[in-house]
């Protein structure tokens, strides 16, 4: 396999290098027929002085189509920022890379965003880039104009070596496929099962209690996300990954622990989990860089060894389900099962093969699935719990309603969770503040306009073929969209006038689960996942704590963040994200567990 560096390099050298080098000859032929010899030396060096010349004339003929197509249309282009002094903005690029290694989401963009509004042209590169925050816009991308809005060959490219073709990195006929395969599947009747929820959480429980009594602090962000991968695994495939019987880990300051010996099933568990993580990582990474990720991986793929843990995992699980499904079919065992209905029991896994028996299809799409149903509900989950932490009045709040709803020890129903309406306005709230995917990125097919957001002004200019990025993260946050305690965690919100007054007024500004035809098929799922965990937790645990001297230091938001406002002050951990959100190095917390139970 060629590195995505040499073929990416090859490419533009040759889409760059034959016009120029018809130039060259050209102009070579002619002074021959005039009789002038040029030396091959002028020529060669008259071809590379050509490359940069030709490139500037492509940026100067394509920013005048642009002039007029906008005019035609009764548009304006979109602002730029005017932060940039290098060419191509490359400084506005190398600071903005720094920020998101170092920083807090949405560092530089912000900033740029306060000066010249909520959408701006960030033009890395000469690349159009046309960021909005503005819900109006958001709506056009996701809902009513959602066929000129595509993920777009050059994030598929750079997505393509984890998640394949499926249903998250695919458009058109291809998406449409997956989509019809996994929509059967999340019915109500198969979301409202929690015996498979109840399994894995009292294994968590139990860890968290022996951690608890030991008296040192736990990471809840890794605990949380095995159970998420232990119940996505089960859920999808039927095979657990068993990750809550790994070891865990302990806080960095604790050098006396002596670490578990795991068994080979857990050693496998956790490879996984790391592989997968890591995975991830690359990916997002080539999408925050943009066209330009090959260069960063010039001689080799950096998925490849973590894809192949990963698939020494996934492929035998595939493999044995396929073969069971074509014995099935040749014994014509299963015909009573070949309805539209999904058959107690079955798996997403069973539920695809009924569509095809196509092993790259299944693991496209069951892996895409895996990370919605992961990495996701581990995010908000974790923030969650940390809230409880920060604003002890909610957790006391919260605790009280659960336990008049459903005691301190029975298993909760879909109907117990669904009359829950503060347990639902604080994973809600949660959710605004951090969404677990808090940038994301569609292309759009033909030339169109958005909407001003400032009145009386021309429509925007959206060129066809142009990235268009959203920052729900971002939205969440606007003062004119939420009022001027945005930035403050309030779960009353969503149940107090404030409802009516900003929310109710324009849906589109409240995107946790997308929206429009690719909205997240799981979202009840997670309401359930996220409301079940939650519940047991302040069943069996009366208050949580968090452990400032477990997280590592690196990890800790940096003194001068607290000289700031909003959110960023008041927080006490590090967020980071690649896909989807994280706190850098973990969320270290203590419990208090409940009396009597």
């Amino acid at each position: 396999m060629i590195a995505p560096g040499v073929l990416y390099l090859g490419r533009n050298a040759f889409m760059v290098g034959i016009p120029v080098a018809f130039v060259a000859v050209a102009i070579r032929q002619l002074a021959l027929m005039a009789g002038v010899l040029i030396p091959t030396w002028i020529l060669t060096s008259g071809a590379l002085a050509g490359i940069p010349l030709y490139t500037a004339l492509r940026l100067t003929v394509r920013h005048l189509y642009h002039l007029r197509e906008a005019a035609a249309m009764g548009a304006r282009l979109a602002p730029t920022s005017n932060r940039g002094k290098w060419p191509g903005n490359l400084d506005m690029l190398i600071e903005m890379q720094k920020l998101w290694r170092t920083g807090y989401p949405g560092d530089g963009v912000a900033e740029v965003l306060e000066e010249v509004g909520p959408v701006v042209n960030v033009r890395p590169l000469y690349e159009d880039i046309i960021l909005t925050t503005c819900p109006e816009h958001i709506k056009i991308i996701l809902a009513t104009d959602f066929s000129n809005y595509v993920k777009g060959e050059r994030f598929q490219y750079g997505m393509s070596s984890v998640l394949g073709t499926g249903v998250f990195n695919s458009d058109g006929e291809m998406w449409k496929f997956h989509r019809s395969m996994t929509r059967p599947f999340f019915s109500r009747d198969r979301i409202s099962h929690f015996e498979l929820f109840d399994r894995h959480a009292d294994v968590l429980i139990g860890l968290l209690k022996t951690r608890m009594r030991t008296g040192h602090a736990i990471d809840f962000q890794d605990l949380v996300g095995r159970f998420t991968m232990d119940s996505a695994t089960d859920f999808l495939f039927g095979t657990c990954v068993n990750s809550l019987h790994a070891s865990l880990p302990f806080p960095h300051n604790v050098t006396f622990a002596t670490p578990e010996s795991d068994s080979a099933h857990a050693q496998v568990a956790m490879a996984f989990s790391a592989a997968f993580n890591e995975s991830m990582l690359h990916i997002s990474n080539r999408a925050r860089i943009g066209w330009a990720w090959p260069l960063v991986e010039m001689w080799y793929d950096r998925t490849i060894e973590p894809m192949k843990i990963v698939s020494a995992y996934i492929d035998p699980i595939i493999h044995e389900a396929v073969a069971k499904k074509k014995l099935a079919s040749s014994l014509r065992e299963n015909l009573e099962k070949q309805d539209d209905e999904i058959a107690e029991g079955e798996t997403l896994l069973d539920e695809l093969l009924n569509v095809t028996s196509d092993p790259k299809v299944l693991k496209d799409e069951t892996l895409n699935i895996l990370l919605a149903g992961k990495d996701t509900t581990q995010w908000t989950t974790t923030v969650i719990v940390y809230f409880l932490a920060m604003y002890p009045e909610v957790n006391a709040r919260l605790r009280e309603e659960i336990l008049q709803h459903v005691g301190p020890s029975r298993r909760p129903t879909y109907d117990d969770i669904r009359d829950m309406k503060f347990l639902r306005a604080v994973i809600n709230e949660t959710m605004r503040l951090y969404p677990s995917v808090p940038f994301n990125v569609r292309e759009s097919i033909n030339s169109t306009t958005w909407p001003s957001p400032n009145p009386g002004e021309k429509p925007i200019y959206i060129p066809a073929g142009t990235q268009t990025p959203y920052s729900v993260f971002m939205m969440h946050r606007r003062k004119d969209l939420w009022g001027p305690d945005a930035e403050e965690f309030d779960p009353d919100r969503w149940l107090d006038d404030r409802l009516k007054t900003y929310l109710l007024t324009n849906s589109f500004q409240f995107l946790p689960f997308n929206a429009g035809p690719r909205i997240c098929l799981g979202q009840q799922f997670a309401y359930n996942e996220m409301s079940f965990i939650i519940i047991r937790l302040l069943q069996n645990f009366s208050s949580f704590s968090l452990a400032v001297d477990a997280f590592p230091p690196e990890a800790r938001p940096p003194p001068e963040w607290e000289l700031l406002e909003g959110r960023k002050a008041a927080d006490r951990f590090r967020p980071k994200m690649h896909l989807t959100m994280y706190s850098e190095g973990g969320m270290w917390l203590r419990m208090t567990e409940a009396e009597n139970v």
